[in-house]
């Protein structure tokens, strides 16, 4: 089955992304799979205070989660999967693309703002050339309706 690789993060167009990959896992028979990278520099402390810094930072991501999961399971009959990496966001984005043979499209959201589509978008649109899928980038600001129109 081919999946949708869309990227758990606290941005706003982060919800866009989702519902695009659950729109179209759902109308393709697809699935879909939410990764979420913690960066290495959250846990610089002591072994202790890092440790229960990212047991907390992985409870948050799992809520986080679970409000996109039931969503996806109740409007789209869609039952995502949950992928934690710990490293550099741009690389354990390529390495979980090159480990995950099912993976089949990246699904990034695009920033609104003036400072451009966000720092995913740019890193990963340089490195499209060498991806073995393609990047669908899901404008921030498009409305659930044409969202809808598209997928």
């Amino acid at each position: 089955m081919r999946k949708f690789l869309v990227i758990l993060d606290d941005s706003r167009e982060c919800l866009n992304a989702m519902r695009f990959a659950a729109m179209r896992a759902s109308s393709t028979g697809g699935g879909v799979a939410i990764l979420s990278v913690i960066p290495p520099d959250e846990f610089n402390h002591w072994i202790g205070v890092g440790e229960i810094m990212r047991a907390e930072t992985r409870e948050r991501i799992e809520v986080h989660y679970e409000v996109f999961a039931k969503w996806m399971r109740d409007r789209q009959n869609v039952h995502p999967e949950l992928i934690i990496r710990e490293g550099e966001p741009l690389t354990e984005i390529i390495n979980q693309v090159q480990e995950d043979p099912d993976i089949g499209v990246l699904v990034l959201g695009a920033g609104t703002d003036n400072k451009g589509p966000g720092p995913l978008v740019t890193q990963l649109t340089r490195q499209s050339g060498s991806l073995p899928i393609p990047i669908t980038i899901v404008p921030g600001n498009m409305s659930k309706e044409r969202l809808e129109a598209i997928t």
